[in-house]
């Protein structure tokens, strides 16, 4: 009987523990399949509507491929069989654009501190700054044109004016909405000259900061693919050159296969700067919208 009484604790413990384990491994496994499907439930509707346009024969091949032909010609390229051009124009085009969102980036920062932290240069160019955040990105390019020729200076040109505004504002934004509180608690703490920037003011700025780097490599990406397409270099491949030729040229699986392309690799930055955003807010005790249940 004692022998009967001391197994009894163990086994009832092992499918404790078991019945533990689950729901935690469930409950990533429901998180994972919530986060999943909207978005292929979103690309399905897209493949779709994109057959359903081509089988109704609105426009020939060679001005609207069907999703089959675009995937075909995608994998044919991307997996190095087609020209060597195409991953030379994937690395140009994604370097200007970090050489350019990073210069952006300095001067963008600089200028929106200096702007909100002395009041005549505020309201010498702080409306100013708004007003060539609003402008397109593609007004710059004759102006630029004009300036540096068909030359890459006028793509980076256009890069910087395009960028440089919208982080500007994110920072003066940020900066405006520091708690007084704030201020006061890190000059009792010490926290005075550039150490007030490094430890107060920028920290509680960093949200609507890192709104603004969003916003400013959004404009960045944009500005740097129309540049690409109107400031046409042969000898340097680029994606908005690639885009150009193969529209020239009637290739529409081409063309739809570098759209896919530079779609993904602006998906990818975007999710730079959402990871960045949330753990940010997750740091902050802030973890966004949850739906209820």
């Amino acid at each position: 009987m004692s022998a009967d009484v001391t197994e009894r604790p163990t086994t009832t413990a092992a499918p404790g523990a078991g019945s533990a384990a689950t729901p935690a491994s469930s409950g990533r496994g429901r998180a994972v399949l919530s986060a999943v499907w909207p978005k292929v439930v979103a690309v399905l509707i897209v493949i779709v509507l994109w057959q359903l346009i081509y089988a109704s024969g609105w426009k020939p091949d060679y001005r609207f491929a069907s999703p089959a032909q675009t995937i075909e010609r995608l994998w044919f390229v991307v997996t190095g069989n087609g020209p060597f051009s195409f991953w030379l124009g994937v690395q140009n085009t994604v370097m200007r654009g970090i050489q350019g969102f990073l210069l952006s980036l300095v001067i963008g920062t600089a200028l929106g501190i200096a702007v909100s932290q002395w009041r005549p240069l505020r309201n010498a160019i702080g409306a100013m700054i708004t007003g060539l955040q609003t402008m397109p990105s593609i007004v710059w390019f004759p102006f630029a044109i004009l300036l540096f020729g068909l030359d890459s200076s006028a793509i980076y040109f256009v890069i910087l004016m395009g960028a440089i505004p919208s982080i500007a504002n994110g920072i003066i934004s940020g900066i405006d909405d520091v708690p007084p509180a704030y201020l006061r608690a890190g000059h009792m703490l010490g926290a005075r000259g550039w150490r007030r920037y490094r430890y107060v003011v920028i920290p509680a700025a960093l949200p609507s900061y890192v709104a603004g780097l969003s916003q400013g490599w959004a404009f960045a990406w944009r500005g740097l693919l129309a540049g690409e397409i109107i400031v046409s270099i042969p000898e340097v491949p680029a994606l908005g050159t690639q885009l150009n030729q193969a529209a020239t040229n009637g290739q529409s699986a081409n063309l739809l296969a570098l759209m896919l392309v530079i779609l993904l690799l602006g998906m990818l930055a975007s999710f730079v700067f959402s990871t960045l955003a949330q753990r940010i807010r997750s740091k902050r005790g802030l973890t966004g919208f949850t739906a209820a249940g």
